[in-house]
């Protein structure tokens, strides 16, 4: 447990944004805490699951984010400060392709699923295969306040309260401004990774239940239509040694330029390391980047996939 913390948030999880949730807990601004968090799927996968047990998911448990945390003084128009400190992995992941979900659900129709198993201590590379091992950094996929709007909404969309942002740099140092809509803010988090790629283009990541350490606080007056944050330092120094391979989309739709970037690289990683279409898609979700080349050539934009190599030293 965190020695610095002021409050551990536990047992406390929700599956949806609703603003009439009660709070678990009411802190002042400035207070650190510590939050248990569950993995994407709430505990539905573990190290023995395997693909036969896709399809039996239950979507009504995907998700779960713990609070929501009442922050006093935080009013509608502040923003609520989150600064990130600290993550505790707990050595056991999964990533999935689960059918309908997913960049390229239209070509991979069948369930499939990955189990990993990581050092918590060290983090050191998890070994996807024999000839791939990914690096690590933790983060929470969804951090996020409750909207204005009554009624339950689902954790799946992000919205401008945060929610499900799946930003990989929302890691320990970062600090993540977001837009108060309610009072109290009722701030919760969850649905942490061990890793992932710009994009998540498979539809998750290394989906990894872990704990999780943010310092909370209020600052007035600052207007913020949607979340932004600060990073620490450099953000692919993990990855970056090595070089990428790069595939490209062009034409004038740009989610199918994504899918034709993707594509493309799930068929590199086929031909030049001997890998499996499903292993090589749940691979590009966990390491690889969909980045926006492009944007202003009409009518045509680029969309590349960086591949790094690290991932096959």
């Amino acid at each position: 447990m965190c020695q610095h913390c002021d409050y551990t948030i536990h047992g406390a999880h929700h599956h949806g944004w609703d603003n009439s949730l009660p709070p678990v807990e009411t802190v002042a601004p400035g207070s650190r805490l510590h939050f248990q968090c569950l993995d994407s799927s709430g505990g539905q996968f573990n190290k023995g699951s395997t693909s036969a047990d896709v399809p039996g998911l239950d979507f009504s448990k995907i998700n779960p984010v713990t609070g929501p945390v009442y922050v006093d003084g935080a009013k509608p128009g502040d923003v609520l400060k989150v600064k990130i400190e600290a993550f505790h992995p707990s050595g056991f992941g999964w990533t999935a392709n689960i059918p309908g979900f997913g960049l390229l659900a239209d070509q991979f129709t069948d369930p499939y699923l990955k189990i990993w198993d990581y050092n918590p201590e060290t983090l050191a590379p998890s070994l996807f295969s024999d000839i791939a091992k990914v690096p690590l950094k933790p983060f929470a996929g969804t951090i996020g306040l409750a909207p204005a709007e009554p009624g339950l909404h689902s954790v799946v969309p992000p919205r401008r309260v945060g929610g499900n942002l799946d930003i990989r740099d929302l890691a320990a140092g970062t600090t993540l401004y977001l837009p108060v809509e309610v009072e109290g803010a009722l701030f919760s988090v969850g649905d942490t990774h061990a890793a992932q790629g710009d994009g998540e283009v498979c539809g998750t990541a290394i989906e990894s239940p872990m704990d999780v350490e943010v310092t909370l606080d209020v600052i007035k007056g600052e207007k913020l239509l949607f979340p932004r944050f600060s990073t620490p330092g450099p953000v692919t120094r993990h990855l970056d040694a090595k070089g990428y391979e790069v595939t490209t989309g062009i034409g004038n739709d740009m989610m199918q330029a994504a899918k034709d970037a993707l594509a493309a690289m799930v068929d590199l990683l086929g031909r030049t390391k001997g890998m499996s279409a499903e292993d090589a898609y749940l691979l590009c979700s966990v390491c690889g980047d969909l980045r926006i080349s492009e944007i202003v050539d009409m009518p045509n934009w680029v969309v590349s996939f960086y591949f790094p190599n690290v991932v096959f030293e």
